[in-house]
């Protein structure tokens, strides 16, 4: 299951995932038309695919997710948690409730909520068992208007490092990808203005900005067994970009 499957990284993931033999469930807030376009990517690689519409933060949503899915395609054993949104921009004296508890609902509880139903159902299920979750550098990277966004990736870093400890001998690895300036919707003007990339892509020692296939790739690796002894562990994948916070102090 890839929570957020319909775009960016949780398609790419859905792809990749495919692509290495899975089949798929695709959960998607709002766009039916993108999750569809992801599962028959998934089918064209041979693939089963099962979009299914739901909030993360609501629990409802994510209890029938797991059970059309387990209906239909069988036990997860594989949980992408990429559903996300982004900082609002808003400094924290501005900032409503409402926006702080948006974020959170979508970027913490969402996660929590998946990962206690996966493990669960896990408990029943024989073989390895794979968490990752879809963080940020700015788990770490603190940025102005951002404390809805930062504080939510940071909570999710250690709800990552905790639930890890908790299911090791059930034989589940809990991992998180911390992804920099990736081109996705969450940085479409970016995608979209060759201009606004290039004063970004200045404070990135790599030079560039990242594609999703290269979030989906690290996904990928950390759900196989292969790599069955890495757990709360966090992987950076930003070209360098988190390097650079102390460059001018």
């Amino acid at each position: 299951m890839v929570t957020g499957g319909d775009s960016g990284i949780g398609a790419a993931s859905s792809i990749a995932l495919a692509e290495a033999g899975a089949d798929v469930a695709v959960l998607y807030h709002s766009s039916s038309e993108d999750a569809q376009a992801t599962c028959r990517e998934i089918e064209a690689r041979g693939r089963r695919a099962l979009a299914l519409q739901g909030d993360v933060g609501v629990e409802a949503d994510v209890e029938r997710a797991f059970d059309q899915v387990a209906a239909q395609l069988g036990p997860v054993s594989v949980l992408v948690n990429s559903a996300g949104l982004n900082m609002s921009g808003t400094e924290v004296a501005d900032m409503s409730l409402e926006q702080w508890e948006k974020v959170l609902a979508t970027d913490l509880t969402g996660t929590f909520l998946t990962s206690r139903r996966f493990v669960r159902e896990r408990r029943a299920a024989e073989g390895p068992a794979a968490i990752v979750n879809i963080t940020s550098i700015h788990d770490q990277a603190m940025r102005a208007g951002g404390a809805d966004y930062g504080a939510a990736k940071g909570a999710q870093r250690n709800l990552t490092r905790t639930l890890a400890i908790e299911v090791a001998a059930q034989g589940i690895t809990v991992n998180a990808i911390a992804p920099g300036m990736i081109l996705t919707p969450m940085n479409q003007e970016a995608t979209d203005d060759a201009e606004t990339r290039k004063e970004a892509e200045r404070h990135i020692p790599a030079a560039r900005a990242g594609q999703p296939e290269e979030i989906a790739r690290v996904a990928v690796f950390l759900a196989d067994p292969a790599s069955a002894y890495i757990t709360g562990a966090t992987i950076v994948v930003d070209g360098g970009l988190s390097l650079m916070q102390a460059i001018g102090a």
